[in-house]
């Protein structure tokens, strides 16, 4: 990954790693709020499902807040006006991907009057009936926003759905230099909690764990002096170890129930959401506000002002830069630019996309914190074994990838790797593992749609052939009813003949 020198590390005591969370100073500066910038951007696909389609023309004027692209599906979110202003392109923009390739996007100029479309929400959201809420909060493209992005209504209308009892509110952070959540939780610790308890009146589970990892006390004291007139919503402090903000290993540490391997939270009646996701879902239930802002951790070596910033959905990188001061020695010194975190974030080629929903981080390293270095052969030493947070073989895993015999890979759990990067971190002959399980689930992924695609041709050929079998079959028939009809009329014409000569 090349963020072996980034920390000093040791193993966790079962699995995991303990990095340095590098989160302070950034964590302890004021939040400060950026000014609406004279152009956004924003992709048409900021979350898992598909693609938002647009509902504007080029040329129209639009109000903050207002639809830009209707969701397209049962998974899907909408995208909304983060400012008024007027659409001037429907086009191509650089995706926040290592790619660098394209995707479709909606610009928008601002007008500077940032003026709110009219809004609809309701005062007392526990009024309302459980089913009343998800399409609310739908209908305001609320996403995950602890950086998976999958909708948010989806969730909760399934878990309305699946009877779940145990709400997990995810306040872990686990991922180095991060801390726009613990920002959130310290400063807005009442409307958190508050959205947690609409949540939970929106899927009927009984009862909140809120899980705080124990190197964030002001957070914990905070979510904890809110939450303490609930008794159905808990404060759980968890130890500060990577990936405990990943879905099951979060439900392990709070309930004590593993979530079976091929299963989801759901089937133990289970549903997770992200602390931000909560006051978001606030935001769109009691005032009617859709998901057009996020607060951003800036950090790393080269940032000159590390911090966290609220800021509009579709705001290019370097203007949350440039507001922020810009980079260390006009940016000589860096090596490496990433959106999210440092082990499960996006490398982008240059500061020119656009923070999306799912965007938590931007961070700018210098060469110290991403000195890379030569693989080496396997030592088969185990420590990618002891680190990996869902029990797999990460050493005979790659072992089978690199032969492609990705069968066997998949029999040895390749499916379960949740790609947080823990074997490669802790991997001495500094093997590029993730790249491996990335690689391989892609080519399976490829295999699966050659099959799927040779199956329908197989289908169709079948079909067809089917088709002319039929046909054939027809015409024989419809062929042999022509020649029997023939002969049964010229068998009657000679009778009558034979008939009329008698006579």
């Amino acid at each position: 990954m090349g963020l072996m020198n980034l920390f000093q590390h040791f193993l966790g005591d079962d699995w995991g790693v303990h990095p340095d969370d590098r989160k302070r100073p950034a964590a302890d500066q004021p939040v400060r709020v950026m000014p609406v910038p004279a152009k956004l951007y924003l992709p048409l696909q900021q979350h898992l499902g598909g693609p938002a389609r647009p509902v504007v023309l080029v040329g129209q004027h639009v109000k903050k807040g207002e639809l830009l692209a209707d969701a397209q599906g049962m998974v899907s979110a909408p995208i909304h006006a983060p400012t008024s202003g007027t659409v001037v392109a429907v086009t191509e923009i650089t995706a926040p991907h290592p790619s660098g390739l394209s995707l479709p996007a909606i610009i928008l100029e601002a007008d500077g009057a940032d003026e709110w479309v009219e809004l609809h929400g309701c005062a007392d959201p526990f009024a309302l009936s459980a089913a009343e809420i998800g399409p609310r909060v739908a209908a305001a493209g609320v996403v995950g926003l602890g950086g998976a992005a999958f909708p948010s209504a989806v969730k909760l209308i399934g878990a309305s759905r699946a009877k779940v009892t145990t709400l997990v509110m995810n306040g872990g952070e686990c991922e180095p230099y991060l801390s726009c959540d613990d920002r959130l939780m310290r400063d807005q610790a009442a409307g958190i909690v508050d959205g947690i308890r609409i949540m939970l009146h929106a899927t009927g589970a009984g009862v909140a764990l809120v899980g705080v990892e124990d190197n964030k006390p002001e957070a914990i004291a905070a979510m904890q002096a809110s939450a303490s007139p609930f008794a159905n919503v808990q404060i759980r402090p968890i130890p500060a170890r990577y990936p405990m903000g990943s879905e099951k290993q979060l439900i392990q540490e709070l309930t004590g129930i593993e979530v079976p391997a091929d299963g989801r939270p759901a089937d133990i009646g289970v549903i997770v959401h992200n602390v931000g996701t909560a006051l978001a879902v606030r935001a769109a239930v009691r005032e009617g506000k859709p998901l057009i802002s996020r607060l951003v951790t800036l950090n790393g070596q080269c940032a000159s002002q590390p911090g966290n910033i609220e800021v509009r959905i579709g705001t290019l990188a370097e203007e949350v830069i440039a507001f922020a001061g810009g980079l260390k020695g006009d940016g000589l010194g860096l090596a490496r630019r990433i959106m999210g975190g440092p082990m499960m974030g996006m490398q982008i080629p240059h500061w020119r996309v656009p923070v999306v929903k799912g965007t938590s981080g931007i961070l700018a390293f210098d060469t110290a914190e991403v000195a890379e270095q030569e693989p080496n052969p396997c030592i088969r030493c185990g420590s990618c074994v002891k680190a990996c947070p869902m029990g797999l073989l990460p050493l005979e895993m790659s072992s089978r990838i690199r032969n492609e015999v990705y069968g066997e890979a998949i029999d040895l759990g390749l499916k379960d790797c949740i790609a947080c990067g823990c074997c490669a971190y802790v991997c001495p002959s500094k093997i590029p593992l993730v790249q491996f399980f990335v690689h391989a689930k892609g080519e399976m992924a490829s295999q699966d749609r050659a099959k799927l695609r040779n199956d329908a041709t197989k289908k169709m050929a079948l079909q067809r052939q089917e088709r002319l079998d039929r046909e054939n079959r027809e015409k024989v028939e419809a062929a042999a009813k022509r020649k029997a009809e023939r002969a049964a009329a010229a068998a009657a014409a000679a009778a009558q003949a034979d008939q009329s000569t008698v006579s």
